[in-house]
């Protein structure tokens, strides 16, 4: 904050603290201290009101409201740069939080910590407090209940573009993933996207008209292979998708199926790596159960 806001800051807030207290005297001392039959002169809807002053508990209240502001300026930040005698912050505050929740929850998440993450989701503890991790980082992509949206995996199957195994996960977890699909329009033209749209969902055993699939065949195998594989079936190395598994992040549709090749996608799983190894541990195990309900 520059010195100019600093002051401004500093001077607007005395002058109004001030100028209240000044009116909320000045008037008093005017006022009689009897109640009245005499009106303010004004009518609204043909009720007049009684030029009476404020009640003594409520003038009173209101004092007490101004020297708790000048109090609460002096002990806490709120006049500019000023920090309060206190030393309070928001960032301190927080740490201090944060410390007192790892000394009260660090023997909970110690009775974890060196169990194999497939020996930890089959605890039912664990998955309350993994589920309550969830709830909290993971729900706003992936949903509540981790069944995911337009754009955000299904965590609940067992279709996973960077491998769903116990360290695959803690690794997408603590690194993050950047998923790249190219924008294909501009090697293969318009025709080309059509083609190879419709062979794509074929390869999903959806029917698609008025595409020549065979010439979409040759697209994919000169173009999609490398990421893709000769089979369609994907590649966890580069978070490239099974096409052949009618599981679709984007849509099935021609025309998101077409939208995709066209324009490309681009994919990010931000790092969960600032939760910490024991949480990422617990977090991990929630996931990996989360495709084990059904067996």
């Amino acid at each position: 904050m520059s010195d100019f806001w600093h002051w401004y800051i500093i001077v607007l807030t005395v002058v109004f603290l001030v100028l209240i207290t000044w009116l909320l005297f000045a008037t008093r001392r005017g006022q009689r201290p009897d109640q009245t039959s005499q009106t303010t002169g004004h009518a609204y809807d043909g009720i007049e009101e009684y030029d009476n002053p404020l009640p003594r508990w409520w003038f009173m209240l209101f004092v007490g409201t101004l020297v708790f502001t000048v109090i609460y300026l002096i002990l806490y930040p709120g006049m500019g740069r000023f920090p309060g005698v206190l030393g309070w912050t928001q960032v301190n505050q927080y740490e201090r939080e944060v410390e007192r929740a790892e000394t009260r929850f660090e023997p909970i998440f110690a009775k974890y910590r060196d169990l194999p993450i497939e020996e930890v989701a089959r605890d039912e503890e664990a998955r309350r407090i993994g589920q309550r991790l969830f709830a909290t980082n993971c729900s706003v992509c992936h949903g509540s209940d981790a069944q995911g949206s337009f754009g955000f995996p299904n965590l609940t199957d067992d279709d996973w573009l960077w491998g769903g195994e116990p360290e695959q996960i803690l690794t997408t977890l603590r690194q993050g993933r950047q998923a790249t699909m190219a924008a294909w329009l501009p090697v293969i033209g318009e025709e080309g996207v059509r083609n190879t749209a419709g062979y794509v969902r074929s390869l999903s055993g959806l029917e698609t008209e008025g595409v020549d699939i065979e010439a979409g065949r040759e697209v994919f195998a000169t173009n999609c292979v490398a990421c893709h594989g000769p089979d369609g079936k994907g590649n966890h190395l580069l978070g490239a998708p099974n096409l052949t598994d009618d599981v679709w992040l984007y849509g099935s549709s021609m025309l998101q199926v077409s939208h995709s090749i066209r324009a490309g996608r681009n994919g990010n799983m931000p790092s969960q790596a600032h939760l910490g190894e024991d949480k990422l541990h617990m977090l991990a195990a929630y996931v990996y159960s989360l495709s084990l309900e059904d067996e």
